[in-house]
């Protein structure tokens, strides 16, 4: 019997629906482990459709291309080392999230997942169907258990692989970040390895797919839970990990282990490698913005810079009547540290013109909240007459505190394609263009050094659309509005768990009602990079029209 087992690890980025070149990707892997002398090449769930694909992998036509690339990339990966892939399988009528293994030029062991999970972003009991609990695949006289993603959650699957023999556990995962999340994988993972007694290698994918950003940091745990290999984090990697038996049996050598960077730095790199993905599955390669003195718009062109490169970015200040020279300095001292291209250009002229055309049916009202949204909308409306001439995805700018409670003009401020700061609170984004400024990363395309200037940073955030306005005209003091939002969008709390925390009650209730009321505009708002268990898309879904109010 084998006393080695060598394993290549590929924690690489798919791309939804590309089965070609995701198959180009499997196999460049294959070639490694081959050069390697690797027993076995093993690649993420669902790794050959990409992930998450949602509905489109219960179109027919689409599964179907994607099993056949499957068997047509068997078929060439004869002549080496096994091969494990995730993707979707028919079976009969029914179709499953699946793990290929391929050796010998067919398709030879299959494994079903048993856990659908239905929760946060995933829904995969509406896509597929649950797979039996099964016990392991053989690649030569060693055998291995490989629960699918969520089926490692769980202890059931695990200890049924245990029980029919396996030698080890290989885990293809397809799991999105949130913070801290990695913490919590480890967790469960090291729980599993307590219950029976196996090794245990996690085998994460890399990459954003639009809200979701993978995070990769694969890694392996001996019986016990002592750590023995730990992959980087968002980077693309390969690994070759051997597994050695002995007496007790098999064991996992030491191998590379990589350190995570902190919270602040993991959020940062998802918001930029996401829209990085964004941009370049979607085949664009350049972004504008309205930068408007303000921290949003400064961070979001620092996040495009890195992602993109300052070239490939373009900044625009729409002045009105009502912007500050302050702002008009901050904006471009922001661009010209960053390196971007910078227009400049007042709306003054195109204001008034719209106020005339309207003079005669507003005639004996008062101006107002209307009249202040006309200047967001016809930024708006010139952002986007610039993204189609140029051909450059628009961003937008709103912050999750705003885009929780509707600070922002529809058809106007959030008028774009992308909002790198979706899941971002406003107190955070303090923070992070803090921590920005005192950081730099080789993954980052801008420059380094102090990009926002402190000014942009501590000023009273205002947007601008009249005379001497501030945010906290309209809505509490952002420590405050971020607090009540935590407790009630992030933990789902109630307005009695907001007074509970010291906050006033008709103050909660102005927040609740401003959430739910603002429910229409997130429908209908960009996608953005998920940070949070309760991002704004799939982590929360809320009708449209709601009555209801906490009774609290």
């Amino acid at each position: 019997m084998a006393d080695r087992f060598r394993i290549t690890l590929a924690q690489l980025n798919p791309v939804v629906g590309d089965l070609t070149g995701n198959a180009d990707k499997a196999r460049a892997a294959w070639e490694q482990g081959r050069k390697a002398d690797a027993d076995l090449v093993a690649l993420p769930e669902m790794f050959i459709t990409g992930y998450n694909a949602q509905d489109l992998v219960m179109k027919p036509a689409f599964h179907t291309a994607a099993i056949d690339a499957v068997r047509k990339l068997a078929a060439d990966c004869a002549d080496g080392p096994a091969m494990a892939i995730g993707g979707p399988w028919l079976e009969g009528t029914e179709l499953y999230n699946c793990y290929m293994i391929l050796r010998g030029g067919q398709i030879v062991s299959t494994v079903f997942k048993h856990h659908l999970p239905n929760e946060t972003v995933f829904d995969e009991m509406r896509i597929f169907d649950t797979g039996p609990l099964g016990g392991p695949y053989a690649v030569g006289d060693v055998r291995i258990g490989s629960p699918i993603c969520e089926d490692a959650w769980h202890e059931d699957v695990a200890e049924t692989l245990a029980e029919t023999g396996a030698d080890f556990l290989l885990i293809p995962n397809g799991s999105p970040y949130y913070r801290d999340k990695f913490e919590t994988r480890l967790n469960h993972m090291v729980a599993r390895v307590v219950e029976t007694g196996l090794p245990l290698i996690y085998l994460n994918m890399v990459g954003g797919q639009d809200d979701q950003v993978f995070d990769g940091g694969s890694f392996a745990l001996n019986p016990g839970g002592a750590l023995a290999l730990q992959m980087p984090l968002f980077d693309e990697a390969i690994q070759h990990l051997d597994l050695e038996r002995g007496d007790t049996g098999w064991r996992i050598l030491p191998g590379v282990e990589h350190s995570h960077p902190d919270a602040y730095e993991q959020d940062y790199r998802v918001m930029v490698t996401g829209l990085r993905d964004y941009m370049a599955k979607s085949g664009f390669s350049r972004v504008l913005l309205g930068l408007s003195g303000g921290v949003d718009s400064a961070i979001v062109a620092t996040i495009a810079a890195d992602a993109l490169g300052p070239e490939n970015v373009r900044c625009v200040m729409l002045p009105s009547e009502y912007t500050s020279d302050e702002s008009l300095a901050d904006a471009e001292a922001v661009a010209e540290a960053l390196g971007c291209h910078y227009d400049y250009i007042p709306i003054s002229e195109g204001r008034a013109a719209i106020t005339r055309t309207l003079a005669p049916l507003f005639a004996g009202t008062e101006p107002g909240l209307t009249e202040e949204n006309i200047q967001s909308r016809l930024r708006g409306l010139l952002l986007m007459a610039m993204s189609n001439k140029f051909g450059e995805m628009l961003l937008t700018t709103g912050n999750k505190s705003e885009v929780a409670v509707g600070y922002a003009t529809i058809y106007g401020d959030m008028a774009g394609g992308y909002n790198p700061i979706k899941d971002l609170y406003k107190t955070r984004v303090f923070e992070t263009c803090r921590w920005r400024n005192a950081n730099h990363r080789d993954w980052m395309m801008g420059p380094a050094g102090e990009v926002i200037r402190p000014n942009v940073i501590d000023k009273p955030p205002s947007a601008e659309l009249r005379e001497d306005q501030k945010d906290s005209d309209s809505l509490p003091d952002y420590p405050a509005l971020d607090a009540m939002l935590e407790i009630l969008v992030d933990k789902d709390g109630s307005i009695a768990d907001c007074v509970a925390a010291g906050f006033d009650r008709a103050t909660a209730q102005k927040v609740e009602r401003l959430i739910y009321m603002s429910e229409y505009k997130r429908f209908q708002s960009a996608p953005g990079p998920r940070l949070t268990k309760a991002a704004f898309w799939l982590d929360r879904r809320y009708p449209i029209v709601n009555r209801w109010r906490d009774p609290s």
